[in-house]
């Protein structure tokens, strides 16, 4: 399989398609000035009929309150246009907060894109 080029690339976000999946790649530390930069993008990429996007939080450092409304929003708008939303999370302090908010419950984190995705040999 050829690695395909990112459709963007900034910072903190990267996002590339797989398996039908729109992929959002979040890196590094996800505050505010990181939140203003991701916005327009998750917006742009749920904006169809049933969008299915995946949000990728491996590379994350820090995750506060900021990319917690990117979440909320994101699963919000894609639900509202019949779409699929998934995410995988690894980080434990992001973990904790997303059990603490409840959000964990509503978009089940899986442990690596390949689980997310269902990809033969892997599991949630």
């Amino acid at each position: 399989m050829v690695p395909q080029e990112p459709l963007v690339d900034t910072p903190h976000l990267r996002i590339r398609e797989e398996q039908g999946y729109v992929v959002l790649e979040f890196h590094g530390e996800i505050d505010i000035v990181a939140a203003m930069e991701i916005l327009p993008h998750i917006d742009d990429r749920v904006a169809g009929q049933a969008p299915r996007v995946l949000l990728d939080l491996t590379a994350v450092e820090f995750f506060d309150c900021s990319g917690l409304r990117l979440l909320y929003r994101a699963r919000a708008r894609t639900l509202e246009r019949d779409g699929e939303l998934r995410l995988v999370c690894v980080h434990p302090l992001t973990l904790r907060v997303l059990r603490a908010t409840g959000l964990s419950k509503l978009l089940p984190p899986a442990p690596s894109v390949e689980a997310a995705l269902g990809k033969p040999g892997e599991t949630l």
